[in-house]
């Protein structure tokens, strides 16, 4: 990078110091302060926060990868504006009345503590082992292309800068994560989010440049089509297709976006920490619209970075690199110091919302629960301390992904399938249905893990198993949606049926927590928390995202 480049760099950095300081200047008196922000958040810290904690390694080395290989075929994820705006719409005033710090909290209120142990573990399990894991790994390799460094000498040892930069990401995070809390990652998310957006519009235009228009990159990618006959440009692809079929990407995606968005305490979290119910709703607005930004800055580049190769105007190692190998060719000096500052943001919020989300999981619902007669001051320090073997152990994770690689990151990728179909029917039955039993909520997010986790297990420890056999047949043979589609269907066929053999909650212990429900107070509490402009803008959103539609069908 050039001088200009890295004082842009140093400047960021500068300003997140800033933000960090003046954070820790407010002191947390409980657990409310350090996991909820004092439950004083505004839209716009929400919003940006949503928006921050969901850009990650996916979508630097994953979606524009994506947008290379593939073209249009990913960008149903990320349209996911729409399910935000059911975890405003819907959600939220269920949220807020229950006062709940945890999703598995919110499912004890709802369904037996049975559900909140076994919600817990699985979060906490698949946050420090997934989540974190792939982010650390993807920031090691990406930084390591964009500074296109390969080893840094220190004393007399050649080190390969894959380490240094992984390492010095997560601590670096963990260090005003751990002290900060959640007031750290909302306040740190309103400096990186335009900061990112910034750097990878740059990206988008110059590229466009580059590569001669929007029609001239649309003709490229129009000419690679499928086996089937889909082009790159098409969002909706074959039903035989192996990846993508149109069959499965409809409600496959949908139902991996209703987990994530609406009941996943990594970005329900910033929904918990607004200051009331319509503070909390246009967070989520906010983060609606800024959701529609990613297919045009990451994915997009991915197809210009392919139309760019195919004219020979760019070189690509693999298609993961896309995005990173962009940023080197094309910026010219100073945006390469934005667009870097903008990669180390996304990394660093997605990360930071990792680190508060395990540790405020492991303080609520294990710690607090067993040992619930300390005062707010101890829960903080055990909060901090947990953010701190988060941070640990994702250090020594990393090992095992630089071992594994692009193997072990391709199958962690795919744990949001597999996980996503249970823990969302158990939600959306047990907000919509009063009937919905306890047992049946339990016994939902058992068949659903248990049979996603098989599948899983399959996959990578028995793949050469005989397609003739029955195991096969029931597990392996049908397309990841498809079968993710199909445990949704079993889990909720399952609840139904288990509801009407057993005994139901006394209603007045969920009160107001289901439809239909709520007093006349909280109805006129939530009527209150919206206007006429939350329901344009909200309108607004759905209209892009059915002309986006329209236009790449």
């Amino acid at each position: 990078m050039a001088t200009l480049d890295w004082i842009v760099l140093g400047l960021f950095v500068i300003g997140l110091i800033g933000i960090v300081l003046w954070v820790l200047k407010k002191k947390d008196k409980d657990t409310t302060d350090y996991f909820l922000a004092g439950r004083d958040a505004t839209w716009i810290a929400i919003g940006a926060s949503i928006f921050a904690s969901n850009i990650g390694s996916e979508h630097l080395v994953g979606l524009a990868g994506s947008g290379a290989e593939s073209g249009m075929a990913m960008a149903h994820w990320e349209m996911h504006g729409w399910v935000i705006l059911i975890l405003g719409w819907l959600f939220v005033p269920f949220y807020a009345r229950s006062k709940v710090f945890t999703m598995p909290e919110f499912l004890e209120r709802r369904y037996n503590p049975h559900a909140r142990s076994f919600l817990s573990v699985i979060s906490l399990v698949s946050y420090v082992l997934t989540k974190v894991a792939v982010t650390v790994y993807a920031g090691g390799v990406v930084f390591k292309d964009v500074f296109d460094i390969e080893y840094i000498s220190f004393w007399g040892h050649n080190i390969d800068f894959f380490w240094i930069s992984a390492i010095g990401l997560v601590l670096i995070t963990g260090l005003y994560t751990t002290f900060g809390g959640m007031k750290a990652v909302l306040y740190t998310s309103v400096l990186q989010t335009p900061i990112l957006l910034f750097g990878s519009i740059a990206v988008l235009i110059l590229g466009l440049i580059k590569v001669g228009g929007w029609s001239e990159m649309m003709e490229i990618c129009s000419a690679n089509v499928t086996v089937h006959g889909d082009p790159m440009t098409s969002l909706m692809h074959s039903p035989k297709d192996a990846n993508f079929p149109w069959t499965g990407v409809i409600l496959g995606s949908a139902i991996i976006g209703f987990w994530y968005w609406c009941t996943d305490q990594f970005i329900v979290q910033r929904v918990l920490s607004g200051r009331d119910m319509k503070q909390s709703r246009r967070g989520t607005i906010f983060g609606a619209y800024l959701k529609l930004t990613p297919v045009f800055i990451f994915l997009i580049p991915g197809m210009i970075a392919y139309a760019l190769q195919q004219k020979g105007l760019l070189t690509l190692e693999t298609n993961d690199a896309a995005f990173s190998t962009m940023v080197k060719e094309l910026l010219p000096m100073g945006f390469t110091g934005i667009v870097i500052g903008g990669i180390l943001a996304a990394l660093m919020s997605s990360l930071a919302s990792l680190f508060n989300s395990s540790a405020m999981l492991f303080t609520v619902d294990f710690y607090k629960k067993y040992r619930p007669d300390r005062n707010e001051r101890h829960y903080v320090i055990v909060g901090r301390l947990a953010t701190i073997a988060v941070v640990l152990l994702g250090i020594a994770w990393i090992p095992v992904m630089k071992g594994l690689g692009k193997v072990l990151y391709e199958y962690l990728q795919d744990v949001q399938s597999l996980l996503a179909p249970g823990i969302a029917a158990v939600f959306l039955l047990g907000v919509i249905s009063k009937r919905t039993t306890p047992a049946a909520g339990l016994w939902g997010l058992l068949i659903g893990f248990t049979l996603g986790m098989t599948r899983l297990g399959l996959n990578i420890f028995a793949g050469n198993i005989a397609e003739t056999s029955l195991v096969y047949k029931i597990f392996m043979v049908h397309n990841w949606l498809h079968y993710e589609v199909y445990l949704f269907i079993l889990v909720i066929l399952s609840m139904v049926v288990i509801s009407y053999f057993t005994k139901p909650k006394d209603p007045l212990t969920i009160s107001g927590l289901t439809l239909g429900t709520a007093s006349k107070e909280q109805i006129a509490e939530t009527r209150a928390s919206y206007n006429h402009w939350d329901v344009i803008n909200s309108a607004i959103i759905i209209a892009i995202i059915l002309i986006f539609y329209a236009y790449f069908w």
